[in-house]
């Protein structure tokens, strides 16, 4: 008798040991479950290894060829999203971390994007960007581009061709205060114009039917927008109805500089040019108040943690612990290339150690009673949750867990390659000791597999 009658259709079948999340404290370990994806990538059925008939439907499934096996030692984990890329700067990784912001931009990055006026470098650059994401586990990843057409289409049309689901955002900034002289858009029509012919070329990309790539409005942060053209998009953002994606009080500067322009945050700002929705991704929010968190939860915007990032050039530690309490949209970000990692398995370690520093403090001359702020701190789990539910949580995608209704992004964590720093100690390590050991411990080469959307991407 066929054991599957009662399952909707389906196209393979995979059979691992996964984690996935649920929420920030809530971790499900599944051993040797069948996982059962339809055409579209999608999870329809789960099966655990404890039902009656497990034993009579792998056999089933064996002598169909439809099951995939993976041993023991393999362990399979949701995709990680990124919420947070400059994809122009990818060149620039590691590179001048030590000059302050304002150097960094001028002298560094903007010189670089302007590059990007060639489609043919974007493509180069591009290329490679994609490809080493996927091979950390990035299954989804939300993209700056630049002020440029040609290469913000060029990162979409890579994405599609590699496999990675995407979020791409054309950059707006016309702020000539701001902004230098030859990297600005000339006017306010040039860039909400210019914006809304991307997002009308990347809706219609061959291959994108089903919206594997995204678009995104942008405006690079309010410094480098005119008032005129903040009105605008917000406009533009009612109207299609896409993701919005901004910097929010970063650091000092951009903070108060928001406050002395408009008499309030960059939140308050952003709610009021109709920028604050619930498709909403808010880089950084490390100087957020509670007004600006009451704000953010009722529109139903997400904030994008970036703490690599803001160790550098916030010089400040984001309250994270305060935002999950107030059960905000929190997922993580790479920030690259202000961060110097691509890795969103670093992200997690630096959020946790982030949120250490601000509850322990860091200053020796202070008692320890009164060196920093208890309460803060996270735990690996709730780290989990960030790179992979969290981030699915901020976008409104059915992303980022293994479970029924949710696309199938995965990576597979080998734990005994040939130089794995993963030890796992059979019969005394529980899955809570298995999982903890996975987000400290794992490297590149530990990831041997990468499916988005139910299609393997990537397989070492």
């Amino acid at each position: 008798m066929n054991k599957l009658t009662s399952l909707k259709p389906f196209k393979q079948a995979i059979r691992a040991s996964f984690f996935t999340a649920s929420s920030a404290r809530d971790i499900v370990f599944k051993e040797q479950a069948i996982i059962f994806l339809d055409d579209a990538g999608y999870i329809v059925k789960i099966i655990e290894h404890t039902q009656r008939d497990y034993s009579e439907i792998v056999a089933y499934l064996k002598a169909a060829g439809v099951l995939l096996e993976h041993p023991r030692s393999e362990y399979l984990l949701p995709g990680f999203i990124d919420l947070h890329i400059h994809a122009p700067q990818w060149p620039n990784l590691g590179k001048a971390l030590d000059r302050p912001l304002d150097k960094w931009l001028q002298d560094y990055t903007f010189p670089l994007e302007a590059k990007y006026a060639s489609a043919s470098y974007a493509r180069k650059v591009y290329s490679h960007l994609v490809k080493t994401l996927l091979a950390h586990g990035t299954t989804t990843a939300v993209y700056y581009s630049s002020i440029h057409h040609d290469a913000s289409l060029e990162l979409a049309k890579i994405c599609l061709q590699q496999g990675q689901r995407a979020l791409v955002g054309k950059v707006s900034m016309d702020n000539q205060d701001q902004c230098p002289d030859y990297y600005c858009e000339t006017s306010v029509k040039e860039a909400v114009d210019a914006c809304r012919k991307f997002i009308d070329a990347l809706q219609k990309l061959p291959g994108n039917e089903k919206g594997r790539v995204l678009p995104v409005i942008t405006p690079r942060f309010i410094p480098a927008c005119t008032t005129e053209l903040l009105v605008e998009l917000g406009k533009l953002a009612r109207e299609i109805g896409c993701h919005v994606q901004t910097h929010c009080s970063e650091g000092d500067w951009e903070h108060h500089y928001v406050l002395d322009r408009y008499g309030m945050t960059d939140t308050q700002a952003l709610k009021y040019f109709g920028l604050l929705t619930p498709k909403t991704i808010l880089a950084h929010s490390n100087l957020i108040n509670e007004e600006d968190m009451g704000s953010i939860k009722q529109a139903g915007a997400g904030i994008a943690h970036c703490p690599l990032s803001n160790f550098y050039f916030a010089n400040c530690v984001f309250p994270l612990r305060m935002a999950l309490d107030k059960q905000l949209h929190v997922g993580l970000g790479t920030d690259i290339s202000a961060g110097h990692s691509p890795s969103v398995f670093d992200a997690c370690r630096h959020a946790i150690t982030a949120s250490k520093a601000l509850n322990d403090g860091v200053d020796p001359e202070l008692l320890a009673a009164q060196r920093g702020r208890p309460g803060s701190a996270i735990t690996f789990k709730e780290a989990f949750w960030l790179a992979t539910g969290g981030g699915g949580e901020v976008l409104s995608l059915p992303v980022g867990q293994l479970k029924e209704g949710f696309l199938f992004d995965a990576l597979v964590i080998k734990t005994n390659c040939a130089d794995s720093d993963i030890f796992i100690n059979e019969g005394e390590d529980t899955s809570h000791d298995v999982l903890q050991k996975i987000i400290y411990n794992t490297r590149r080469s530990n990831i041997s597999e990468v499916w988005v959307n139910g299609q393997r991407v990537m397989n070492s």
